[in-house]
C-alpha cells in the first residue's frame, strides 16, 4: 500500500508563491498517476492538478492553469507542485493522490496523503 505525505503549505501574501512536496512510502511506479486536490471550508474536494505515471502528460483545472505547475520525480518518490501569483480563492487543504487511473475525479485515486494547509491572505 502505498502511504503519501505531504509537505509545504503555509501562510502566504495574495500575489505569493508556494511550493507543495508529496513523498510516497513506496516508489510512486510508472503505473501510477498522481494528483493534487484542494478542499476549501464547506466545499467538497476538486480537482487541481494531475501528472502521467512517467511525467509527459500533464492536466489541470481552469481556474490554476498557467499559475500552477505538477512535476515527478520517480527516482525519488515525489511529486510537486510549484503555486505562483496565489489568491484567496486558492485558500484550502492540498491532498496529494496516487492511482492508476489518469484522471480528474476524486474516485480514479486510491491513496491520499493527510492534507497541507495553504492560507492566502489578502
Amino acid at each position: 500500500q502505498v502511504q503519501l505525505g505531504e509537505s509545504g503549505g503555509g501562510l502566504v501574501q495574495t500575489g505569493g508563491s508556494l511550493r507543495l512536496s508529496c513523498a510516497a512510502s513506496e516508489g510512486p511506479t510508472l503505473d501510477y498517476s498522481m494528483g493534487w486536490f484542494r478542499q476549501a471550508p464547506g466545499k467538497g474536494r476538486e480537482f487541481v492538478a494531475t501528472i502521467s505515471g512517467d511525467g509527459d502528460t500533464t492536466y489541470y483545472a481552469d481556474s490554476v492553469k498557467g499559475r500552477f505547475t505538477i512535476a515527478r520525480d520517480n527516482r525519488k518518490n515525489t511529486v510537486s507542485m510549484q503555486m505562483n501569483r496565489l489568491t484567496p480563492e486558492d485558500t484550502a487543504v492540498y491532498y496529494c493522490a496516487a492511482g492508476v487511473i489518469p484522471g480528474r475525479r476524486v474516485g480514479n485515486y486510491a491513496y491520499w496523503g493527510q492534507g497541507t494547509q495553504v492560507t492566502v491572505s489578502s
